[in-house]
């Protein structure tokens, strides 16, 4: 399958710091909404289209560019690697599906999932996957708009991409399609597709799907698109109509198919009677946020026995995210301006909740059940204008995924706590490739690493890796604390040329040993109290690491 590049390539050379420079002073390119109108109705072929955007959904396209370098780039597809190795180990896949519904444990038959989405905040001195979607949208949108730019001088006209790229993305959109269709097992080529979302018609991105429908079309595939409710299941076939549907392109939010109106959809797919894509399994593997929480500890992520160089990049790379437990309220409301509260299953902002941002109605909510909590990492800024008054939008970006590739990069511009496609200037923005943004080390030394305390009432210990993973897997023991129990701190630290520069990521967790020395996970699990260093302890853990008095504040 031929892959689109990432973004346009710079020809010319800024200084390292140019992605911030340029992202707050360049004004060089810029939206061309004749152009945009073009591509939608001639290009495309899509009467109609643009008028129906502006209407409808007028800040779908932010009017200016993002830039970011091409470390970040390849920093953002290294984590994406890194995530779908350990998805693709068995314990793993055990471990998540053990608490999905039911019907995440079907084989979905070699099929992978098309359009995973990968949002990231990045800035020069941050850097942080905030979540993953399995039915991202916006891919087609984006191929649009990268035929829509417009720069105004010649230094800047090399950073716009060769009109031929977004053709090739669309390609590449089709081919993803009769990948899923020949994995599931088919040997004839794949005839029809529906794409499928709650009352299409009223939803905000009703726009893109008649750019799929169309473009499958022009691909010579039969297209539709329905609601749920306009299927029926006939002889182990789905059918629209007279249609028989080969492939649905699952864009509804019930994730598991179990509201009633999903019921066709849901029989079909459990008999094997179509493709769906992307699946319910899917999003157990990957959108559930509660993932993010096994794969932001180091402790668990050693146990899945997930290598340590992967894990490196993990705890580097993933906020620290736990589940909101009543056990731990108070804990969590003290530290809550330093958090983002999102529901397991959520997607599209809905329900999200910046800590700062809440009320104690809101947080009462938080506690029933159903939430994380994520290390708070802020958003990049893009300077709209320099017109009175000044406007910086916050943006995000996503990689669109498929088979462990990255496809496509855009961002989203937006105000507010999360992107909402209502902001003037803001919506889908193209993200072009640049020089570094200072990320390069001068020296060669391990850029991170991991160190593990043990803690209670005698003082603080330092627990060798190498012994804490013989000791997880029950081929140690130790002696010396045998009967006694212990916080575990593992502290993920940022090294500047071998030295502790920053705490990057940091659990607590009970450890307790029984009477031979060998570690009790079950008597961990009982306690019924949070494990909470106190001010002492972090004092202490803080002296040796980072060096001075163990009285120094933090």
């Amino acid at each position: 399958m031929n892959t689109p590049p990432l973004s346009a390539t710079a020809t010319t050379s800024p200084a390292p710091e140019s992605m911030e420079v340029l992202n707050s002073e360049c004004f060089c390119i810029s939206l061309d909404t004749s152009a945009l109108r073009h591509a939608l109705e001639s290009e495309i072929g899509e009467p109609g289209l643009f008028d129906l955007i502006q209407q409808r959904c007028p800040y779908l396209f932010a009017t200016r560019p993002v830039f970011l370098s091409r470390e970040h780039m390849a920093r953002m597809a290294q984590l994406v690697r890194a995530i779908e190795s350990v998805v693709g180990m068995p314990a793993y896949r055990d471990e998540v599906l053990a608490t999905a519904p039911a019907i995440a444990c079907h084989d979905p038959g070699g099929v992978k999932g098309v359009f995973f989405g990968y949002d990231f905040h990045v800035t020069e001195g941050g850097f942080g996957l905030i979540e993953i979607n399995t039915n991202a949208g916006g891919a087609m949108l984006n191929a649009v708009l990268a035929r829509a730019q417009r720069a105004c001088c010649a230094s800047v006209d090399g950073l716009l991409p060769p009109s031929a790229e977004a053709g090739d993305f669309e390609d590449d959109i089709v081919a993803m399609f009769r990948n899923e269709w020949s994995l599931s097992g088919h040997e004839r080529p794949l005839r029809s597709i529906a794409i499928v979302d709650e009352n299409p018609e009223q939803q905000y991105l009703y726009p893109e799907f008649l750019l799929f429908q169309r473009l499958f079309q022009r691909h010579g595939l039969e297209a539709v698109i329905a609601g749920p409710t306009e299927f029926s299941l006939r002889d182990g076939v789905l059918w629209h109509g007279d249609l028989a549907i080969d492939l649905v392109y699952n864009r509804l939010t019930d994730f598991s198919l179990a509201e009633p109106a999903s019921s066709t959809l849901r029989e079909a797919y459990l008999a094997n009677a179509m493709v769906l894509t992307p699946h319910p399994q899917a999003h157990a593997l990957y959108a559930d946020k509660r993932n993010l929480t096994l794969l932001s500890d180091a402790t668990r992520l050693q146990a899945l026995g997930v290598p340590q160089t992967t894990q490196d990049i993990l705890l580097a790379g993933i906020p620290h995210t736990e589940v909101v437990e009543v056990r731990h309220a108070e804990r969590l409301w003290r530290e809550r301006r330093h958090l983002f509260f999102k529901p397991f299953a959520g997607f599209g902002g809905r329900a999200a909740y910046r800590g700062d941002k809440l009320t104690q109605r809101v947080w009462q909510e938080i506690l029933a059940g159903g939430y994380v909590a994520q290390a708070l990492v802020a958003p990049g800024g893009r300077l709209i204008s320099h017109a009175e008054p000044v406007q910086v939008l916050k943006f995000d970006l996503r990689d669109y995924v498929y088979d462990n590739h990255v496809q496509w990069i855009a961002a989203r511009l937006y105000q507010g706590q999360t992107t909402n496609f209502r902001t003037p200037g803001g919506g889908f923005a193209p993200v072009f490739e640049g020089p570094a943004v200072g990320l390069a080390m001068e020296c060669t030394s391990p850029q991170h690493e991991s160190r593990l305390f043990l803690l209670d009432e005698s003082g603080v210990h330092v627990l060798a890796r190498d012994r804490y993973v013989a000791l997880a897997r029950a081929e140690a023991e130790a002696a010396e604390f045998a009967g006694r129990r212990f916080i575990l701190v593992d502290w993920y630290l940022r090294l500047s040329c071998g030295q502790p520069e920053a705490v990057v990521n940091e659990t607590c967790s009970w450890l307790v040993f029984d009477a031979q020395g060998l570690l009790d996970p079950h008597a961990a699990h009982a306690i019924d109290e949070p494990a909470t260093p106190t001010e002492a302890q972090w004092a202490q853990v803080r002296a040796m690491v980072f060096g001075g008095s163990a009285s120094q504040p933090s």
